[in-house]
């Protein structure tokens, strides 16, 4: 009689399309992918849609990945705001994969690099401890910035990937940061025809850490 009054109840709940808690619900859930950026991933004077983030929760669901790709980037945003930021998604997200893009804005601001270099290291020890696999992807800053700051800031990405033994993507915009007409005009913000390059250069770094 219980049994049948259990059955009834999921039934019900089914019908008013209420979801049933439970660990069967969970194990199904489709991974989170969590990318953590700045206006570069938040798609900056773009249309909806046409971010590399979006191209890439595209490529997932064709190449087979079932992730849901939760896009927690903020135009402006500093590895600082990053780091502050993380701990919430890392609760009630529960990513599998986090892509962290975080620096450019540090940059702009003159930031102090070792102040870059722990929020970075703070992300992923923060992602790792939530069971997340991580994968940075790192900027670079034009020569006019100074060779000493450029050669600093350049390599910090990578010297916290190896110090955390977590992949990298050494320059998010290889192969097309010295072309003007794949950026907005503010020669900052990649255009929507570049976006399919951003996503190309993530993607072969990526795909490792990712489970069909």
């Amino acid at each position: 009689m219980l049994l049948r009054s259990a059955r009834f109840l999921i039934l019900a709940l089914l019908a008013l399309g209420l979801s049933v808690a439970g660990p069967a619900c969970a194990a199904g859930a489709a991974p989170v992918l969590l990318v953590l950026g700045d206006s570069i991933s938040a798609g900056y004077g773009l249309p909806a849609g046409m971010g590399w983030v979006s191209l890439l929760s595209q490529r997932l669901q064709a190449e087979g990945y079932r992730y849901t790709v939760i896009n927690g980037s903020v135009t402006g945003d500093t590895t600082a705001g990053g780091r502050a930021r993380l701990p919430g998604f890392l609760s009630m997200n529960q990513p599998a994969v986090v892509i962290i893009e975080l620096g450019g804005n540090d940059a702009l601001r003159g930031g102090n690099l070792a102040a870059t270099r722990a929020n970075l290291e703070a992300m992923v020890t923060a992602a790792q401890s939530a069971k997340a696999k991580v994968l940075i992807v790192g900027m670079q800053v034009p020569p006019n910035y100074g060779p000493i700051y450029v050669r600093d800031f350049n390599a910090l990405f990578v010297d916290v990937a190896k110090a955390k033994r977590v992949p990298i993507v050494p320059a998010f915009f290889a192969g097309f940061g010295d072309d003007l007409a794949l950026f907005q005009p503010d020669r900052i913000h990649p255009t929507a025809g570049a976006q399919a390059r951003l996503l190309d250069n993530v993607w072969p770094t990526l795909q490792p850490l990712l489970r069909k």
